[in-house]
C-alpha cells in the first residue's frame, strides 16, 4: 500500500500538518515511522481526516468522533457498511442537533430565549426570571425544555 508523508496527507486532505499531528496525539490517526524517524501515513488516513473534518463541521466533539473510529477497523479502509453503522449510531445525536438549529433559527428573529429579560416579550415568557434556576445561556432551545415557556406553554416570540 502506499504511503504518504505528512505534507503528502496535508496537501490531498486539506488539513494542516499541525492538525495532523494533533489528530495523532489524539489516537484519531496514526503513523509508522520510517528508519530516520519520518511518520508515513497510509491511504485509509485520508479517509478517516475526511470524517474527522466531516464530524467537526456538523459540530460533534473529538471525543466522539475518537469513540466512533475506535470502532472501525484500524488496518484496512472502512467499507461503506463500517460508514453506515456510524451514520444509524450518530442519526439521534445529529436528530437533536437539527432540532436545536431549527429551534434557534425560528425564535432568532424575536427571543433566542436567553432569560436575559431585555426584549418586551421576556416579560410575558419569562416574567420575573423564573429560567434562571435552569441555568446559563438559551434555555429554551434545549431540548428539555421543548420550547416551551415556564408557564409549560408553547412559547411564541
Amino acid at each position: 500500500m502506499h504511503q504518504l508523508t505528512i505534507g503528502q496527507l496535508s496537501e490531498r486532505a486539506g488539513v494542516a500538518t499541525s492538525a495532523i499531528r494533533f489528530y495523532e496525539s489524539r489516537g484519531l490517526v496514526h503513523s509508522v515511522r520510517t528508519t530516520g524517524n519520518q511518520r508515513r501515513f497510509e491511504q485509509p488516513t485520508l479517509r478517516r481526516l475526511a470524517f474527522i473534518r466531516a464530524a467537526q463541521r456538523v459540530g460533534l466533539t473529538l471525543e466522539e468522533v475518537a469513540d466512533a473510529l475506535a470502532t472501525l477497523p484500524e488496518h484496512r479502509t472502512p467499507t461503506k457498511a463500517d460508514w453506515r453503522r456510524l451514520s444509524r449510531d450518530w442519526r439521534p445525536r445529529l436528530d437533536e442537533q437539527i432540532e436545536r438549529l431549527e429551534r434557534l433559527r425560528d425564535k432568532l428573529d424575536g427571543c433566542i430565549g436567553c432569560g436575559c429579560l431585555s426584549l418586551r416579550t421576556c416579560a410575558l415568557n419569562n416574567p420575573h426570571d423564573e429560567v434562571a434556576d435552569r441555568g446559563p445561556g438559551a434555555v429554551f432551545l434545549e431540548p428539555s425544555a421543548g420550547g416551551r415557556g415556564v408557564s409549560g406553554r408553547r412559547r411564541t416570540p
